[in-house]
């Protein structure tokens, strides 16, 4: 068996960093390819250096581009390395124009997918993201999801229980692995050693770089609006080189630059900024990964956002969304700071992602589909049988799969009364209200 693995920017190395590690320690056959959509050859090569992983065996240089030009460039760059080394099965992450471009192309060339990350949504067709994420999951063949949650929105939109993989996120792999390796370096960036961020109180870790929020004035001059009033805290912002540029033509710029308890550096390193982020109060970010970190690491997140595709951070607790409203991040940072309890109550939000074991159940999961032949995509050889979509309610003492075998059927919903429920094989469903495709 071979694995090709397809990168594109910095956040899915970090997240396929621990897969890639897993397959080496399995001594399983692979190949990384960078797309170069993020890429500086000497930045690009010490930052796998520094995550302890193999830098690529190629890289195919895209750099930046409109989505189209940049897409259909990768499309031809990794249609060649793919008919070259012809791999079993090809891993995409996220939903990223990598992401995107790997998974037609092997599609296309009848090669399995594996999509990482699965099933997420904003339910935001305005976010080349979810468009991404969208097409990425029609052309995957395997699907490692990182919560029940996004599972139930792939079974909504029809895809088979049978190809998903409920493994908990790679995020928190990263993040326990990825910081143990940070604080053996230390810091390493001038500007946050200079500001002595380890005897620091009150941090606000500030990340914001969306253009739904610094494209639009009125947005991003609420934000700054609140950063100014919160004159207790210690807001540290690595600032994105085109949110400084907006905020210049804002003429927001200089007044923030200018007040004492914000201090705006330069983007640091991904074990710098890890650091930072464990040692903070509170996160305000209008990222995605990093409210996934948040929880993770115990650390209260705020998110500059009116939707998320990571509403389970939401639901645990750990996160609350404040989008551009400088009433509602003044009162949650003064809610966050004074009231403890409250406080204590996000930072031990159980986490939806998982214990830090995706890499090992994707991994094992893969073996296992390698070795059943289900890697294998081929021409059908036997007459389709057709199948009817039926719904009933279960009165039955009975599992998933005993159900599935009385009823020659295949599960998709269940519902149990007050919320839909992943149909796992050894669930009981007595009671509960079942979707399900019954074959003729």
């Amino acid at each position: 068996m071979k694995i090709a693995t397809i990168l594109g920017t910095r956040p899915e190395i970090i997240k396929m960093a621990p897969i890639i590690d897993e397959i080496s320690k399995r001594s399983i056959p692979q190949i990384v390819l960078h797309t170069g959509q993020h890429y500086d050859k000497e930045m690009s090569d010490n930052f796998f250096r520094d995550l302890e992983i193999p830098t690529p065996d190629y890289n195919i240089n895209v750099g930046s581009g409109t989505h189209g030009k940049q897409t259909g460039l990768m499309m031809e760059g990794i249609e060649k390395v793919l008919l070259q080394e012809k791999p079993d099965i090809v891993l995409v992450q996220g939903d990223t124009n990598a992401v995107l471009a790997g998974a037609l192309v092997a599609a296309k060339l009848h090669i399995a997918v594996g999509h990482v990350e699965a099933g997420l949504r904003s339910f935001d067709l305005t976010m080349p993201e979810e468009i991404n994420r969208r097409a990425a999951d029609v052309c995957s063949q395997m699907y490692f999801i990182p919560t029940e949650e996004s599972a139930i929105n792939l079974l909504a939109e029809g895809y088979s229980r049978k190809n998903l993989i409920i493994t908990g996120n790679t995020v928190v792999d990263a993040c326990f692995r990825h910081l143990e390796i940070a604080k053996k370096k230390g810091f390493e960036e001038k500007a946050l050693a200079d500001l002595d961020i380890e005897n620091m109180d009150n941090i606000i870790t500030l990340t914001m770089h969306r253009a739904e929020n610094v494209d639009d004035e009125k947005r991003v001059t609420s934000i700054v609006e609140a950063l100014k009033e919160l004159d207790d805290m210690n807001i540290i912002f690595p600032i994105h080189p085109r949110t400084k540029n907006t905020l210049k033509n804002f003429g927001l710029f200089d007044e923030l630059n200018d007040m004492e308890h914000i201090h705006i550096i330069k983007p640091i390193g991904y074990l710098d900024f890890l650091q930072l982020t464990s040692l903070s109060s509170l996160i305000l970010t209008d990222s995605g990964g990093l409210q996934e970190e948040a929880i993770t690491l115990d650390v209260p997140a705020l998110t500059l956002r009116y939707n998320t595709e990571r509403p389970e951070t939401v639901t645990a607790g750990g996160n609350i969304l404040v989008g551009a409203d400088k009433k509602a991040i003044l009162e949650n940072v003064d809610k966050i700071i004074s009231d403890k309890e409250f406080c204590e109550k996000m930072k031990n939000a159980k986490n939806p992602y998982g214990d830090g074991d995706a890499a090992i159940k994707t991994v094992d999961a893969i073996e296992k589909y390698y070795d059943n032949g289900l890697l294998n995509i081929t021409a059908p050889e036997d007459i389709m049988t057709s199948f009817s979509r039926k719904m009933t309610q279960n009165e039955e003492d009975i599992t998933v799969s005993e159900f599935e075998k009385k009823e020659n059927a295949l599960i998709h919903m269940l519902f149990d009364g007050e919320r839909m429920i992943f149909p796992k094989d050894d669930l009981n469903i007595k009671g509960m209200m079942i979707s399900y495709d019954a074959r003729e």
